[in-house]
């Protein structure tokens, strides 16, 4: 057991940087060859933060734990509102954008209804699913780059850095991305193991422990950016991320593994439409969490653990 949670920090680790290094590699071969800042973070920047959850979910699939596979991804949803959104605005009130308010949180409530229907209604998602969550995907990509447009003279400004050498980019984006690879299948082994030895079923570990260390890259980033004052960014990036999970992770994930859906999931489901809807409750009038927002998020999430302990 103590070998298997070695192990499993071990995973997470290589997974956090390891994405860390793809998308520090691949942006910096990106400017190389001057592909636009704006084009890097809507592609490159984004698949390396949704990395370690899309590495998990998509080696969990093809070895059969489809319990982890689709709870690491609602887990996640769950965890990054209730639990990392309820925790950084405790410390400091969150201001929200109003595309965020508009578009971004109802479209998150919009793919979560849809995942729960198609889930339940099939028993499965598979390839059709696949393929619909990339097409949404592709439309979310589309509205980024709108939204992005307006901003594109500070997205320049960022075009700074040292240019390395080619070869050094090379190999650490390869590493990187070979450290994801190494770190997904010592996570997704150990965390079976652990699962077995205490009698938990995939469900419960991939909606508890892989998604709190898939989401522990968001828990640091918001929780500083909140210590920064630099707020006002926080919860897009979160619903961001969200968004990302479900449409790329899970998307990708079908395309090449049928996943089974389990009738359990069926109440983590609602949960993760009701946090969604719980957000967009506290600030749909005000455009800002404040802390008794996130006072009530962390209750819920306590709840909902409840739940999880006494249920699985």
């Amino acid at each position: 057991m103590i070998l298997d949670l070695v192990i499993l920090v071990i995973g997470f680790a290589l997974l956090i940087k390891g994405a860390d290094f793809l998308v520090a590699g691949a942006a910096g071969i990106a400017e190389r060859f001057h592909i636009p800042q704006i084009v890097i973070g809507l592609t490159i920047v984004a698949f390396g933060t949704s990395a370690p959850e899309a590495a998990i979910s998509i080696s969990a699939g093809l070895k059969g734990a489809t319990g982890i596979s689709i709870g690491n991804v609602v887990g996640s949803n769950i965890l990054n509102i209730l639990l990392i959104l309820g925790i950084t605005a405790c410390i400091v009130p969150l201001k929200v954008e109003k595309s965020t308010i508009k578009f971004e949180i109802p479209f998150t409530i919009f793919i979560t209804i849809l995942l729960v229907i198609m889930g339940n209604t099939l028993g499965e998602i598979g390839f059709f699913t696949g393929c619909l969550f990339w097409l949404l995907f592709i439309v979310f990509l589309a509205y980024l780059y709108r939204i992005s447009r307006q901003n594109q003279q500070e997205e320049l400004e960022n075009q700074q850095h040292k240019m390395q050498k080619i070869w050094v980019l090379a190999l650490v984006t390869v590493g990187g991305l070979a450290a994801i690879i190494f770190g997904s299948d010592l996570t997704v082994d150990s965390a079976t193991s652990i699962a077995t030895r205490l009698g938990m079923s995939d469900r419960l570990i991939g909606l508890t422990i892989v998604a709190f260390g898939t989401s522990l890259p968001e828990l640091v980033t918001s929780v500083t950016a909140a210590r920064k004052n630099n707020v006002d960014i926080a919860i897009g990036n979160i619903v961001g991320s969200n968004i990302f999970n479900i449409l790329f992770v899970l998307g990708t994930t079908c395309l090449v593994a049928t996943v089974p859906y389990a009738s359990k999931f069926f109440v983590d489901g609602l949960v993760c439409i009701g946090a969604a809807v719980l957000l967009w409750l506290c600030v749909a009038k005000t455009k800002v969490l404040k802390r008794w927002g996130g006072v009530i998020f962390l209750i819920s999430y306590g709840a909902y653990f409840v739940y999880l302990l006494t249920m699985q």
